[in-house]
């Protein structure tokens, strides 16, 4: 016996069953369902903006404060990592350049192959 078949079979079961109710029961039956019905809630059609935007609604309403500000602890920690970062990268090309703009070196020191390598050694100690 497939579903469909014991679907069919058991309302027909009921339907019978139901006619072997008593008047005052079914009146009862009638009343609880019309009352169930007038308090079901109707859907209502929403456009597509408003529905976007009740789901951010719905997921900013469910963050925590905790979240909020771990979350804003981590853009905090990464902006500050970003900006020291920069800052030493320019301090060392400062020193490079201001060792450059110091020395007495001729202009062919400058295109030698092995000048970059000595800059880094020297910056280095």
């Amino acid at each position: 016996m497939n579903e469909l078949h014991f679907a069919y079979k058991l309302r027909q079961y009921l339907n019978r069953g139901l006619l072997e109710l008593p008047p005052t029961t079914v009146d009862r039956l009638a009343g609880a369902r019309e009352r169930a019905l007038a308090r079901q809630k109707v859907a209502e059609h929403q456009t597509v903006l408003a529905t976007a935007g009740s789901f951010v609604q719905h997921h900013i309403d469910s963050w925590h404060l905790r979240q909020v500000l771990l979350a804003l602890a981590v853009v905090f920690g990464v902006a500050t990592y970003t900006y020291w970062s920069a800052d030493q990268n320019v301090a060392e090309m400062e020193a490079i350049d201001s060792a450059l703009l110091a020395d007495d070196l001729p202009i062919a020191a400058y295109t030698d192959r092995g000048f970059a390598a000595w800059l880094k050694s020297s910056a280095s100690e």
